[in-house]
């Protein structure tokens, strides 16, 4: 099945046959002006499972994004996408459902779950705005860019023996946008990469994002194979977990199986 819609509408289509669940779906987006062409794509998945049981249903957003100032300059950063792939990977081992939203990354996504790949900020926005309603929780480990600017320049900018000024603008707060359309049935994960006053900063940003987790990390983690993370929660608990990315993603399913699927029944 393949549905394109204009704007930045998206259209998730599942069909379900036994155990195995076969998806496909485009997502094409056009703006006025947009240099982002490739827009929104969606990989297609065959996926069997050992068990007919879904424990959960996980969004999982990772990645960098994409914020262009002309057809070839963008702002973004160095998010490799492995954490986001090491949470897939494990949710789906313990025999949740998982769709990934990706910004561009070159990391492999296990088979079993779903894609979407966008490229700007707003774009991964729109395609979570969309999916999480009919998810039960969400663990945003991807990395977006946080400013884009002000406008798009329609052609390379040219050097011109000048210093360059750049305009810029606070790019939607994704896992914000979520917390304040959270159901009581519903949880939210977030990540806070701080290089100073981390736990301060982290404790903030749980609260105001209505967060029910949030895993701190620093610039280390990014495009590394290992990562050293404090999960902290609400009540000011914090649980520490370092190591590969792998096995971060085993201790962060561990707190949320524990603190969040257990409250919600599932």
């Amino acid at each position: 099945m393949t549905c394109e819609l204009d704007d930045v509408s998206i259209c998730l289509m599942r069909h379900r046959q036994c155990n195995d669940r076969i998806v496909e779906v485009r997502l094409a987006h056009k703006e006025a002006g947009s240099i982002a062409s490739d827009g929104l794509s969606f990989e297609p998945r065959l996926a069997g499972r050992e068990s007919n049981a879904i424990m959960a249903r996980i969004l999982i957003t990772s990645g960098p994004t994409r914020e262009y100032l002309d057809p070839v300059r963008y702002l973004t950063n160095g998010s490799s996408g492995r954490m986001g792939a090491a949470l897939a990977t494990e949710a789906l081992r313990r025999g949740h459902e998982v769709l990934v939203v990706s910004g561009p990354v070159q990391v492999a996504y296990p088979e079993a779950a779903q894609v979407i790949r966008v490229v700007s900020t707003q774009d991964m926005l729109t395609a979570c705005l969309k999916a999480f309603p009919d998810y039960d929780g969400v663990i945003a480990a991807a990395a977006p860019c946080d400013f884009q600017p002000r406008a798009v320049e329609k052609h390379k900018i040219s050097k011109s023996g000048d210093g360059l000024t750049l305009d810029l603008v606070q790019t939607p707060d994704v896992i914000a946008a979520l917390g304040k359309l959270k159901r009581k049935d519903q949880w939210t994960v977030a990540f806070a990469l701080e290089t100073q006053n981390g736990l301060q900063r982290a404790t903030e940003k749980l609260r105001r994002k209505n967060c029910d987790l949030i895993i701190l990390n620093d610039a280390s983690a990014i495009d590394a194979a290992n990562n050293k993370v404090q999960i902290l929660d609400r009540n000011g608990n914090a649980t520490p977990a370092q190591g590969s990315k792998d096995s971060v993603a085993t201790a962060i399913l561990d707190q949320i199986e524990l603190r969040l699927m257990a409250k919600s029944g599932l």
